[in-house]
């Protein structure tokens, strides 16, 4: 039994993996994680323009369907749902196990739709109805004008991965999208899950930042500790909702509680323990979802300790005094926001980019190969 088996029996916490590549499902590498004790697996636009444009794991999928006449664009799709697939096969044991709580895949949207309401939920309502597996978590992100479609999808029974979350207030509105969703929900919702992603150290980024610039002893003394403190907070907020008398009356009809994720896990700066974001952030029913050299760390060296509610009072003073000092956490969101969506596109758009370059390579070198007459083609 590794660390990370011991995370979730003794502390209530699922480990996944943050990462997800085409030769670790073909070579047994992701099924070698679940034993380990990795519970689920996320990806994102980043994710698959890492894994798409390393090797030639994928050259062969794309160039029989361009042969078959199809896009770049819908050729990604095709490439990105057999991965998920594949993944989703090795993970569905754990899904059973846990009857339902854990050994979900995440796929994401496209990020071009973060500020389109209803492209957003075609595009969510289309992939599930496409993959159409249990284990399956469709990816939307928190913004404004996700919380709509985020509702909607709960409304009909479909499991959702809100992402990019970065301030407290988004996430309560999140909570109650999901409660919406699932009031509306007919029947039983044993089947309806979710996960609110709270992206961690790209606040910690951010808030460092403003606080060097500010530049005060009181300030720098701050650094490293928002991102953990946030989290804390939002997990007493997760706490509250998922308590009382409306809560209770959807539990009687199986709802399951919306798993606060902790996301962007691995820590940047290297002045911080590699494990900062994993150790601190320890509790009940909560998920961390980890690269692989995060994985390999806390395996290593992590701190098994329940953190996250050890002292959500000095969490709350902590942020009240980052406030103090000058940093506008809100506006840091709002930031954070606009980033983390401008990113995801940009990984769309260079991974389309170099897929489209991959295509005239893989179509030149069909063109170059040799008829059954031995003739090169256009040779004739």
């Amino acid at each position: 039994m590794s660390s990370l088996h011991d995370l979730y029996s003794q502390y209530g916490q699922s480990p996944w993996l943050d990462n997800l590549r085409r030769e670790w499902i073909n070579n047994g590498e992701l099924a070698r994680w679940a034993e380990r004790g990795v519970r689920g697996l996320t990806s994102n636009p980043s994710i698959f323009q890492k894994a798409m444009t390393a090797g030639n794991d994928y050259d062969e999928q794309f160039a029989e369907l361009l042969a078959d006449g199809m896009s770049v664009a819908d050729a990604y799709w095709e490439l990105v749902l057999t991965d998920i697939g594949g993944a989703l096969d090795v993970l569905a044991p754990v899904h059973e196990a846990s009857g339902g709580l854990d050994g979900f895949v995440s796929v994401e949207v496209d990020p071009k739709l973060a500020r389109d309401t209803n492209g957003t939920l075609a595009a969510a309502r289309a992939l599930h109805q496409r993959v159409d597996r249990p284990n399956l978590y469709v990816k939307i992100p928190g913004t404004a004008e996700g919380l709509p479609a985020i509702q909607a999808m709960t409304s009909e029974g479909r499991s959702i991965n809100v992402t990019l979350l970065f301030s407290l207030s988004r996430y309560a509105e999140v909570i109650e999208a999901y409660l919406c969703g699932l009031e509306a929900c007919e029947g039983d919702l044993s089947s309806v899950s979710g996960v609110a992603s709270f992206f961690i150290s790209r606040t910690d980024t951010e808030v460092d930042r403003q606080l060097e610039a500010i530049g005060t002893p009181e300030a720098l003394a701050l650094r490293g500790k928002t991102a953990v403190a946030q989290g804390q907070v939002a997990y007493q907020i997760f706490s509250q909702e998922f308590s009382g008398p409306r809560w209770e009356a959807l539990a009687a009809r199986g709802a399951r509680a919306q798993r606060p994720l902790w996301a962007s896990t691995s820590t940047k700066n290297p002045a911080y323990p590699d494990t900062l974001y994993v150790d601190q952030l320890i509790g009940p029913d909560t998920v961390n979802t980890l690269p692989d050299a995060t994985l390999e760390a806390f395996t290593n060296h992590g701190t098994l300790a329940r953190t996250v509610d050890a002292d959500p009072i000095a969490a709350q003073l902590l942020l009240d005094r980052v406030t103090d000092v000058g940093v506008d956490l809100d506006a840091v969101s709002d930031r954070l926001e606009d980033e983390g969506v401008s990113a995801f596109v940009k990984s769309f758009d260079d991974l389309l980019e170099s897929l489209t370059t991959t295509a005239d390579r893989l179509m030149e070198g069909a063109r170059a190969e040799p008829d059954s007459s031995g003739l090169m083609e256009g040779a004739r």
